[in-house]
C-alpha cells in the first residue's frame, strides 16, 4: 500500500523516478479526457494561451495543434514537470511559439490582462484555496477571456473520492463548488458539461 500511495501521490507534484513514471502515465492516460474537454471550446482565435498545471506537456502540444497561430505558456510548480514539458515541446519552444516555466497558480507572475485563454486539465484538485487561485487566473486574462477547467472527477464518483482519501492535499470539487469559486473570483459567466457516461466534467468561465 505504501508504494501505491507513494506513486499515486505523484499526481500532486511529480518528482524523482516515480514522478517520471507518473508524468508518462498522465500524458497518455488523460489524453482522451483532455481531448474531450478541448472539443467543448467555442470558436476562438487566441493569440496567447496559458496552460496551468501543464504536467508533462502533452496538452500544450494539442493546444498548439488546435490553434497554430497562438503562443502557449505552460506553467507548473513541479520542476520535473517543467523539464518534461520542455522536452515534449522542444521543437515548439525552439520555434518561439511555446514557453514552459515554473510557477504557482496561487501567486502567478504572468502579465496581467494578457491571455485570451487559460486551461487547467486534471489539476485544480491541488490548487488549495480555489477562490484565491481563480482570482489569479482572472487577473491574467484579457476582458472576455476564457478559462477552461477539465476534470476526470465531478466530485461525486467513488473512485476519485477514494483517491482523495489517499493523496494528501487532493480535493475533488463538484460543479457547484467550482462555479461558486469562479463567481466569487470575478468570472461572470460559467457553463458546465458532463460526459454522457463518465464523471468527466468541463467548466467554461468568461471574464
Amino acid at each position: 500500500m505504501s508504494l501505491f500511495k507513494d506513486y499515486v501521490s505523484q499526481t500532486r507534484k511529480p518528482e524523482g523516478t516515480l514522478g517520471k513514471m507518473m508524468i508518462r502515465g498522465m500524458n497518455s492516460g488523460h489524453a482522451k479526457m483532455a481531448d474531450w474537454g478541448m472539443a467543448h471550446l467555442p470558436a476562438l482565435q487566441p493569440s496567447e494561451i496559458a496552460e496551468l498545471g501543464c504536467g508533462g506537456g502533452r496538452n500544450i502540444a494539442e493546444l498548439l495543434r488546435k490553434y497554430p497561430n497562438a503562443h502557449v505558456t505552460g506553467i507548473d510548480y513541479s520542476p520535473l514537470s517543467v523539464q518534461k514539458a520542455q522536452e515534449y515541446n522542444q521543437q515548439a519552444i525552439a520555434s518561439g511559439i511555446c514557453t514552459v516555466q515554473e510557477g504557482n497558480v496561487q501567486n502567478l507572475t504572468l502579465p496581467e490582462q494578457y491571455f485570451d485563454l487559460a486551461t487547467a486539465f486534471e489539476t485544480v484538485y491541488f490548487w488549495g484555496n480555489l477562490e484565491q487561485s481563480f482570482k489569479q487566473v482572472h487577473k491574467i486574462l484579457k476582458p472576455e477571456g476564457l478559462f477552461m477547467i477539465v476534470n476526470e472527477s465531478d466530485g461525486t464518483d467513488k473512485a476519485s473520492l477514494n483517491f482523495e482519501r489517499i493523496i494528501e492535499g487532493m480535493k475533488c470539487h463538484t460543479v457547484e463548488q467550482l462555479a461558486d469559486a469562479l463567481k466569487k473570483a470575478g468570472f461572470s459567466r460559467c457553463k458546465a458539461e458532463h460526459h454522457e457516461s463518465k464523471p468527466w466534467i468541463v467548466m467554461l468561465a468568461k471574464k
